[in-house]
């Protein structure tokens, strides 16, 4: 957390605030993030932001002469605040712009701020990341090859940002579920039938909690500090031990990966 539904609502959240402005000023409180935040962010005053984009779960920030890599880590949320508000013991990072703050909160201080003056595809963060969900390009039969030869769990298979960039642990439960498909099935068995199925469903599951705002378990709140409800409107996800909301059977909670899977055993069958 947060995953792509998050980080997109944000980047919905900020562009009409960023796009077109000027940076003023920028305050680094706490370099010692993830990685430490290079010398270079602190000369951007006086850039204007060109676009605003995602790729995966990174936010790339257009300056014209190179790109701020943005990255809400395990905790992180990207707010806008009036200038001079008072910077909170986790606010670690400003952009202003005009009238408008760009804050960045991270408690676990797992987030990043990075900066390249080189092609931010071609950064080694950026690079080796696979298709994008909700693109043309995922589509039946790109999943069902991108899956040949895989003994992995299908569950463990939508989490490899190599292959499909972004889906997240919340949002792979819910896929796999609306596609009737058992997490711990191989990878390499899904048909090209149940493909079909599974890519409708990671696509409708995104937009569903884009729509909804996203899913704040923790900390995630958008640019405008309200939080997403999206984890109110799951179906299988954090719902260990209740009825399906289908077939009325104890939704069952297993492990893979170390991460929470939740399945109904009669619609994943």
């Amino acid at each position: 957390m947060p995953e792509l539904p998050e980080v997109e609502v944000t980047r919905r959240g900020l562009a009409p605030h960023l796009i077109g402005q000027v940076i003023s000023a920028v305050a680094v409180r706490e370099p010692r993030l993830r990685w430490p935040i290079p010398r270079a962010v602190r000369g951007l005053a006086g850039r204007t932001v060109r676009s605003l984009r995602r790729r995966g779960k990174y936010l790339l920030v257009d300056c014209g002469d190179g790109h701020l890599i943005l990255h809400l880590g395990m905790s992180g949320s990207l707010r806008l605040v009036p200038p001079g508000t008072p910077a909170g013991k986790h606010d670690h990072f400003d952009l202003v712009l005009g009238e408008r703050c760009l804050r960045l909160r991270d408690p676990r201080r797992f987030g990043a701020v990075l900066w390249t003056d080189q092609d931010v595809d071609a950064h080694p963060l950026i690079a080796h990341l696979g298709i994008e969900p909700l693109s043309p390009a995922l589509t039946a039969a790109r999943l069902h090859k991108l899956s040949r030869g895989l003994r992995s769990p299908a569950k463990q298979f939508l989490m490899d940002a190599k292959r499909i960039v972004g889906v997240g642990n919340i949002y792979a439960s819910e896929s796999l579920f609306r596609a009737g498909i058992d997490p711990r099935k191989r990878a390499g068995r899904i048909s090209l039938a149940e493909a079909q199925k599974l890519v409708i469903a990671i696509k409708a599951t995104l937009r569903a909690a884009i729509k909804a705002g996203g899913s704040s378990l923790r900390d995630f709140v958008g640019s405008d500090g309200v939080s997403g409800y999206f984890q109110n409107r799951v179906l299988v996800y954090d719902r260990a031990g209740m009825p399906c909301r289908r077939c009325r059977t104890p939704i069952k909670r297993i492990v893979q990966g170390a991460r929470a899977t939740y399945y109904c055993p009669r619609c994943q069958s």
